[in-house]
């Protein structure tokens, strides 16, 4: 095995067409992200064929910038690895299809990554000395997931959401209150100016022998406070709403993920994903893990989105189990991180 092995990832798995040159899995050369948000912010969300369709314009630009700016030929490049799910069709067919072509044109073994993989990995590169086992709570848009990393590539799913994701709830609430499109960075941001304790959100716990989440409940609770307010004429103070409602999803997010540390006697615990950025979210942990003398881990926020970097830091240790794919790799929108 060579000393370095430099792998060129490409990430499309809903509105961000992403590609990334990482070295040994934790040193990025190049990490090119080209966002759509401005574009799906006049539709209140993210339109998957409209994705589809600025993946396939952008993609080869980005992938030659990535190029660019890591200084290197496809003769360095070692494996061209794609996230092949879970995410839109649409949006994953276009990744999957040019790193195959890529693959193919270069002669470089094809990596397939699980998405939800590549999350928890942007832990790795934003902690060098970081090795397994640690608990990670990876919140986003559309997945909740409680996991214990065993070994690399060995997961367990603790728990995970049944329902919303605590991204998409943040997206529908600030869609209820008038705020827009993406949700999270809005409630965030309309939450530092209220009230976190105004209004008595409920705090799902669904029973106590599970560590899986429901937020549709906390968003119907959201929707009906609005709707009776508005019933009764009544002021909607829109900040005490996203500070209430934030602070419920953190209490309920910030609990479930100590339980499960606890209950794997696991003294690291990490965060991943886009709710990730969360500053609410981020404190709070932290501030539980230090009570607990845990260690406390969180990506920054570039890391947090939707990023190839991350694509390529999970490709790195299937690389070292030759863990390849053939040309029949497709895209699977639901795809599993385990059973």
């Amino acid at each position: 095995m060579k000393d370095n092995v430099l792998i060129l990832a490409i990430e499309s798995s809903c509105d961000e067409t992403a590609c990334s040159v990482i070295e040994n899995g934790r040193n990025i050369l190049s990490n090119i992200i080209s966002s759509q948000i401005e574009i799906h912010k006049e539709y209140g969300g993210v339109v998957p064929e409209v994705a589809s369709r600025k993946h396939i314009e952008n993609i080869s630009d980005v992938v030659n910038e990535a190029i660019i700016k890591a200084n290197v030929s496809c003769d360095q490049i070692d494996a061209v690895a794609v996230t092949y799910g879970p995410g839109l069709v649409g949006a994953l067919l276009v990744g999957v299809n040019y790193a195959k072509g890529l693959s193919y044109a270069w002669n470089k073994p094809l990596i397939g990554v699980n998405h939800i993989e590549g999350h928890i990995c942007a832990n790795f590169i934003e902690n060098k000395d970081l090795e397994p086992p640690f608990v990670c709570l990876v919140a986003s848009g559309g997945h909740t997931h409680l996991i214990y990393i065993n070994d690399y590539g060995k997961y367990e799913i603790m728990g995970k959401t049944r329902d919303d994701a605590a991204g998409e709830a943040f997206d529908k609430v600030a869609r209820a209150i008038g705020l827009g499109y993406p949700g999270g960075p809005l409630i965030e941001k309309k939450a530092k100016e209220g009230n976190e304790t105004a209004i008595n959100f409920p705090r799902a716990v669904i029973d106590e022998d599970t560590l899986d989440f429901s937020f549709s409940g906390l968003k119907s609770a959201v929707l009906n406070y609005i709707h009776n307010k508005q019933q009764k004429n009544e002021e909607i103070i829109a900040e005490d709403v996203a500070a209430s409602f934030q602070q419920a999803v953190v209490d309920v997010l910030v609990m479930k993920t100590m339980k499960a540390a606890k209950l794997k006697n696991c003294k690291t615990v990490a965060l991943a994903g886009g709710v990730a950025s969360n500053s609410s979210l981020r404190e709070a942990l932290e501030k539980e893990c230090k009570k607990n003398n845990y260690v406390f881990l969180k990506p920054s926020s570039i890391l947090c989105t939707d990023n190839a970097a991350m694509i390529g830091c999970a490709a790195y240790y299937k690389y070292l189990k030759k863990e390849f794919s053939d040309a029949s790799l497709n895209a699977i929108p639901n795809l599993k991180l385990a059973d």
